[in-house]
């Protein structure tokens, strides 16, 4: 018998499922499946355990076993992204003693093989209007848009959809909206539902919110019924509101999901690139946002590095990461907005996310802090490297982390940047460290609902900028990584559906390779 766990932030264990048990086998093939939901703004780490189970106990019913009166036979890990991004969904472990020294003895090996539920192919389209929203605004009318969250074991929530915003308007509808199986994980789960006027500084105001799952939607949309929204007040008294949710559309239908690309051999190639200007302070001194902590405890640049980087490194094959730095004074006393963060004149790339952190503190020695804030160039150099794989290989999507603290001196060259780099497969992540105002991240999100404009008036494809000040996020339940990437898969679909690129089939990649 197998037994699958979820490896906790705290090491503990959490049983997901058993297997059924097999007689007499030292071949096993087990049939009962144990289900997972895949979050991909995490790294899941997996571990499982195999047991011998005693003829006596034959006949009792799996999950009533005791494990401790099992004799145990070994255990492998491995984290749920390495198995779905093989091609067949499909890798062989070796087990090991609980200690972790294989030794001498040969304990087997296990293979584990993972196939995505067809419902996690459904996604649910719908159109919502409010009606009655309270006025937030003194001069004019709300600026609304919502915002649904999917509660969390801890209790608290990560945001899974926006809506663009409607300007000056108390009874707002909203374009069609999309919510995939993957996002909201069963239809009976409650997601919270919240209605916010839109300000530019990024400190929108809550309206209202309710708390609904989506069979309680398809119940508002076949009732024609509305659900009010409630505020709670600084008293913690729930106040039930005029206004009210409406679903005017709700159908259901399947689609290609993230993971049937991934594991047709599609990868995210990750870049980043930090902020070297003067603002973020001397590394030396220990309120520098550079400064590293001699006891071990990242600064928010190193946070961010890790954090991002630890979930998209499984999407790529070779693990070599393009790493660059701007607004610094390199090594030949010219300020550059673009250099390489390992010092070479040749190569940008670096191993591993242990690379990345290696030539960004190598770099905190050998770079003066200078500045302005630049985003133009490092936004075209990873244009370029996009560009130039969209000829070559279709199955390469690229993901670009900036790290910064600081205020945009070339905001145009930038929009110009991003809005011609709407048609390539790349996507662009911002964090901003420390506390100066980022309201000008907030126009390059485009999470209003307006597609950012060039100087030329061309129209941005698609928004590919995701941006999240690590001050908020701090505060709040969620982690600065599965705010980034919460739209990431989305984004990347957005892509492939408009260039029509579809997944092979799984057993075409298979016959290819035989």
């Amino acid at each position: 018998m197998a037994v699958v766990y979820a490896k906790k932030i705290d090491g503990k264990l959490e049983e997901l499922g058993r297997t059924e048990v097999i007689m007499n086998s030292l071949n096993p093939k087990w049939i009962e499946k144990v289900t997972i939901a895949f979050q991909f703004e995490i790294v899941q780490p997996l571990v499982f355990h195999v047991y011998d189970v005693d003829t006596k106990y034959h006949n009792i019913p799996v999950k009533t076993l005791k494990l401790e009166d099992q004799d145990f036979l070994g255990e492998a890990m491995c984290v749920l992204s390495e198995v779905l991004t093989k091609q067949n969904r499909s890798l062989t472990l070796n087990l090991h003693s609980k200690i972790g020294h294989v030794g001498l003895r040969n304990l087997g090996v296990l293979t584990i093989h993972a196939e995505e539920t067809a419902a996690s192919r459904r996604v649910v389209e719908m159109i919502l209007h409010c009606s009655y929203l309270d006025n937030k605004d003194i001069f004019s009318n709300s600026n609304p848009f919502l915002r649904i969250s999917r509660i969390v074991e801890s209790g608290g929530s990560i945001p899974i959809c926006k809506t663009e915003v409607v300007n000056n308007n108390l009874n707002p509808t909203w374009k069609p909206l999309c919510l995939s199986m993957q996002q909201f994980g069963s239809k009976d789960n409650p997601l919270i539902i919240e209605c916010f006027d839109f300000n530019s500084s990024g400190k929108h105001s809550l309206i209202g919110k309710l708390q609904k799952s989506v069979a309680d939607l398809e119940k508002l949309h076949e009732g024609r019924s509305g659900a009010n929204l409630t505020i709670t007040s600084h008293h913690g008294h729930k106040k039930v509101l005029k206004g009210e949710l409406f679903v005017d559309q709700f159908c259901e239908k399947e689609q290609y999901s993230f993971l049937d690309y991934v594991s047709c051999g599609f990868e995210l190639n990750f870049m980043v690139a930090v902020d070297f200007t003067a603002s973020n302070g001397n590394p030396r001194n220990p309120d520098s946002l550079h400064y590293i902590d001699p006891s071990g405890q990242l600064n928010s640049y190193q946070k961010a590095i890790m954090e991002v980087g630890e979930v998209t490194q499984f999407y790529d094959s070779d693990r070599r990461f393009p790493a660059w730095g701007f607004g610094g004074k390199t090594f030949d006393g010219t300020i550059s907005h673009c250099f390489n963060l390992n010092g070479s004149a040749g190569s940008f790339e670096v191993e591993g996310v242990e690379g990345i952190m290696s030539a960004y503190a190598s770099a905190l020695h050998n770079v003066t802090l200078a500045g302005p804030t630049l985003f133009g160039q490092v936004i075209k150099t990873a244009a370029q490297i996009a560009s130039q794989s969209v000829s070559y290989n279709s199955k390469k999507y690229f993901v670009l982390l900036i790290i910064t603290d600081g205020v945009l001196t070339d905001l145009q060259e930038t929009k110009d940047a991003l809005v011609k780099a709407s048609d390539l497969p790349l996507s662009i992540l911002i964090v901003g460290v420390g506390s100066a105002d980022f309201g000008q991240m907030e126009v390059l999100d485009a999470d209003k609902g307006q597609r950012l404009e060039s100087s030329t008036d061309r129209v941005a494809t698609r928004d590919i900028v995701q941006f999240v000040p690590m001050r908020d996020v701090h505060g709040g339940q969620i982690s600065v990584v599965q705010a980034l990437l919460e739209e990431l898969p989305g984004q990347f679909l957005t892509y492939m559906r408009c260039r029509d690129i579809k997944p092979r089939p799984l057993h075409e990649a298979q016959a290819s390779g035989t």
